[in-house]
C-alpha cells in the first residue's frame, strides 16, 4: 500500500446546554461583568518529574491574568476559593447518551483528571477532563471513522483583551461542560474532514442538549504528511474553512521538507545564538519601524544565521521559514522582526544591509535576523526566532498553530505533552451502573438518517431536502411550520433553496427567528402575499424587520380577484394585436409582466387562470 498523503483527526469540543459542570451557576454568557480579581500561573511538574514544553513556554511569556466575575456565573468554584460540587448529572447522561450513539464503549468507574493550561484561561491552572468511552465509529460516505474517546470537561474562561503583560478573561463561559469527541487519524482529503465534522455535528445536536451559535463548538485538527510532524490547528469554528486550513497546511510542511532537504544538502549545522548590538549601524536609518524603536529608546539587535540564505524567503515566496520565525518571535511582544532574505525594503536600503552583513563577518551564503524593539525585548524574540531557524534543519516541528479567518494559521506554542495531565483528587470517581446505562439506552434520540426517512415519509419532500434540513437542524422548525400552514413544499424550499439565497446575499437567515418565520407563514395561508413573494419578504424579514412591516414594505398586501381581473385586462387590451396574434399562447410571454404588475399580490396559479380568461374574451 501507498504512504498516505494525509493522515488528519478531529478533535470538537462542544458546549452542553445545562448548568455548570461543577456548580449549579447558570451557563449563559453574559454581556457586562463586575469586579476582578488577579493571578500568576506557573506549571508544576508532572508525578513523574517532568515538565510539560508547552507550560514552560508559557510562562516565558510571565503574564498577569485579570478575572471578571458575572451575574449568575460566577461562585466561589469559579474563583478556585472551594473544592468543585458534584458532576452535573444531565451533562453526564448526555454524553453516555452521545457515546451510544457512536457505538463506544463506556469507561466502567470513570476518574476526572487535571490537564495543565496556565495560560490564564482557568483559574485554577488546570482543566478538569474526563474519559467517558472509548472505541466508538461513525460512517462517512461508506467508510468507517474511528471514534479513538469521548471525554467530558469543562470549557475555559473567555478572554477579553490584553494589554501589555496583562490578560483579562471573563468567567462567564469557565465550566461550562463540554462533550470533547476525539477521532482516530483515518481522514484522508480535506473534503473528507469537514463531512466527519458536518456528521459528528448532526449527532451531537440530535442529542437535543447542546448549544448552539457561535463559539459554542469548536474543531482541533491534528494534520501531518510523510516527512513532516503532528501539527495541531486549535480551535477552528467555521466549518467551511476546514478543508483550507487541512489544505495549508499540508503545503506548509512540504514547504519545511523542501527546506530541510536543503539544508542538509548544505551541511549547515544550529546556529549560535551570540546576539550582537548593530543600533550604530542603522541610527540614521529612515526605517520607520527602527526610527520608532530608537526614539522609545530600544536597540537594534541582529544574529548571523550561518548557511541559511535562500531559504527565509527564496523561490519567490515558496520558501518562507522567515516568516515561520517572525511568529515565534511575536510570541515575546514584538511586532516582527528583519532578515537578510527580504532586505532592501521596509525603508532599509542597500547600504545598511552592506554594513551589517560587515559587521556580522558574513559569507554570501550566511543570512541574518534582527529585532528593533527594548534591549531585553528583542534579544528573547531573536532567541526563540533563532531557535525556530534550527529546528528547520530536522524539518517540521511539532506544534500548536491557531486558526486565521483566511484559512491560513499562525504558531501558538509547542505541542503539549503527557506530562501536562495528572490526577484530580478533589472530584471522586464515579461508578457506572447498569441500571444508568439502560435507561439511557431506553431513551435515545431519533438518528439523523431516521429523521430523513421520516420528513420524506410524512411530508413528501425529497431526499434532498430532507437531509439540508435535517443537517442544519431545522427540522423542528420545518415540521411546526408544515403542520400549522398545511405547506411542507413551501416550506421545505424557504428553509434549504431561499436560505441559502440569502446566505449569499450576506443575509443571515436565523436572524429571522423560528417565530417570525412561523408568522411569515400564517400571513401566506391567510393570502395576505402571494408565495412567489416568499424569497423577497424572507429576504426582507433577514435585514431585521418583521413579517407584517416587511410586507408593508415591500408593498405586497394581496389583492381580490376582480381587482387583479381589472389589472390584467387592462394589461391584454395594451397588448391586443399581440394577443390576437399569438391566441392562448400569449400566456406565457405575459405572465412575466402581469406577476410584475401585481408584485406578488396574487398567486402564480390564479394569475395564470385570470390571465387565460381576459385573453379568450378576446380572440373569442
Amino acid at each position: 500500500m501507498s504512504e498516505r498523503e494525509l493522515v488528519c483527526g478531529i478533535e470538537i469540543h462542544q458546549q452542553l446546554d445545562t448548568k455548570k459542570l461543577f456548580c449549579e451557576c447558570e451557563s449563559g454568557l453574559r454581556d457586562e461583568g463586575y469586579g476582578s480579581f488577579y493571578r500568576t500561573l506557573r506549571p508544576t511538574a508532572s508525578e513523574l518529574g517532568e515538565m510539560d514544553r508547552a507550560a514552560l513556554a508559557q510562562q516565558q511569556k510571565e503574564e498577569v491574568f485579570r478575572y471578571q466575575c458575572c451575574e449568575e456565573c460566577t461562585c466561589l468554584a469559579e474563583l478556585d476559593e472551594e473544592p468543585p460540587h458534584p458532576v452535573n448529572e444531565d451533562a453526564m447522561d448526555t454524553v453516555l447518551t452521545f457515546s451510544m450513539m457512536l457505538g463506544a464503549r463506556m469507561i466502567d468507574e470513570i476518574h476526572f483528571m487535571r490537564k495543565m493550561a496556565i495560560d490564564g484561561s482557568n483559574t485554577t491552572g488546570y482543566q478538569r477532563t474526563a474519559m467517558i468511552s472509548v472505541d466508538g465509529s461513525i460512517d462517512v460516505g461508506g467508510k468507517k471513522i474511528g471514534i479513538s474517546s469521548v471525554c467530558l470537561e469543562e470549557d475555559s474562561a473567555r478572554k477579553l483583551e490584553s494589554a501589555g503583560n496583562e490578560v483579562m478573561y471573563r468567567l462567564d463561559r469557565l465550566g461550562i461542560p463540554l462533550i470533547e469527541v476525539a477521532t482516530a487519524p483515518d481522514m484522508e482529503t480535506p473534503e473528507e474532514v469537514m463531512e466527519v465534522a458536518f456528521r459528528l455535528g448532526s449527532l451531537l445536536r440530535a442529542t437535543k442538549r447542546v448549544k448552539r451559535g457561535i463559539g459554542t463548538i469548536r474543531e482541533d485538527l491534528n494534520i501531518s504528511i510523510p516527512g513532516g510532524a503532528r501539527v495541531e490547528i486549535k480551535g477552528a469554528q467555521e466549518l467551511r474553512l476546514l478543508p483550507d486550513y487541512v489544505r495549508n497546511e499540508m503545503e506548509r510542511q512540504k514547504m519545511l521538507i523542501r527546506i530541510k532537504g536543503i539544508l542538509k544538502e548544505r551541511g549547515t549545522k544550529q546556529a549560535e545564538f551570540l546576539p550582537v548590538d548593530v543600533t550604530e549601524v542603522f541610527s540614521k536609518c529612515p526605517s520607520k519601524v527602527i526610527k520608532g524603536a530608537l526614539e522609545d529608546k530600544g536597540k537594534v539587535i541582529a544574529v548571523k544565521l550561518p548557511d541559511f540564505t535562500g531559504v527565509l524567503n527564496g523561490d519567490n515566496g515558496k520558501l518562507r521559514l522567515g516568516s515561520e520565525m517572525a511568529q515565534y518571535a511575536r510570541t515575546r511582544g514584538v511586532k516582527g522582526i528583519f532578515h537578510s532574505d527580504e532586505l532592501p525594503n521596509y525603508g532599509i536600503e542597500k547600504e545598511y544591509v552592506d554594513s551589517l552583513r560587515s559587521k556580522l563577518n558574513m559569507s554570501p551564503r550566511d543570512a541574518f535576523v534582527m529585532c528593533a524593539a527594548k534591549e531585553k525585548k528583542a534579544v528573547d524574540a531573536l532567541k526563540v526566532a533563532v531557535g525556530r531557524a534550527n529546528q528547520a534543519i530536522d524539518g517540521v516541528p511539532e506544534e500548536t498553530r491557531d486558526p486565521l479567518p483566511d484559512g491560513t494559521t499562525r504558531y501558538s506554542r509547542p505541542l503539549p505533552g503527557a506530562a501536562r495531565m495528572y490526577p484530580e483528587t478533589d472530584v471522586p470517581p464515579i461508578r457506572l451502573s447498569d441500571e444508568r446505562l439502560m435507561q439511557i439506552r431506553d431513551n435515545m434520540p431519533e438518528l439523523p438518517e431516521e429523521k430523513e426517512r421520516r420528513l420524506v415519509s410524512a411530508y413528501g419532500i425529497n431526499a434532498q431536502q430532507a437531509g439540508q434540513i435535517v443537517r442544519q437542524d431545522r427540522d423542528e422548525l420545518f415540521v411546526r411550520i408544515s403542520d400549522a400552514s398545511g405547506m411542507p413544499a413551501v416550506a421545505a424550499t424557504a428553509l434549504t433553496n431561499t436560505f441559502a439565497e440569502l446566505e449569499r446575499e450576506c443575509l443571515d437567515p436565523d436572524a429571522i427567528g423560528g417565530d417570525q418565520l412561523q408568522k411569515a407563514f400564517d400571513l401566506l395561508k391567510a393570502n395576505r402575499f402571494s408565495k412567489e413573494a416568499l424569497p423577497s419578504l424572507l429576504r426582507e424579514m433577514a435585514k431585521g424587520t418583521d413579517a407584517e412591516g416587511a410586507i408593508g414594505a415591500l408593498g405586497l398586501e394581496s389583492v381580490d380577484a376582480d381587482e387583479a381581473s381589472a389589472i390584467i385586462s387592462r394589461m391584454v387590451r395594451e397588448r391586443e394585436d399581440f394577443v390576437r396574434s399569438k391566441g392562448l399562447d400569449a400566456i406565457g410571454p405575459l405572465m412575466g409582466p402581469v406577476m410584475g404588475a401585481l408584485r406578488g399580490k396574487i398567486d402564480g396559479k390564479k394569475a395564470n387562470e385570470l390571465l387565460a380568461e381576459e385573453i379568450k374574451k378576446i380572440i373569442g
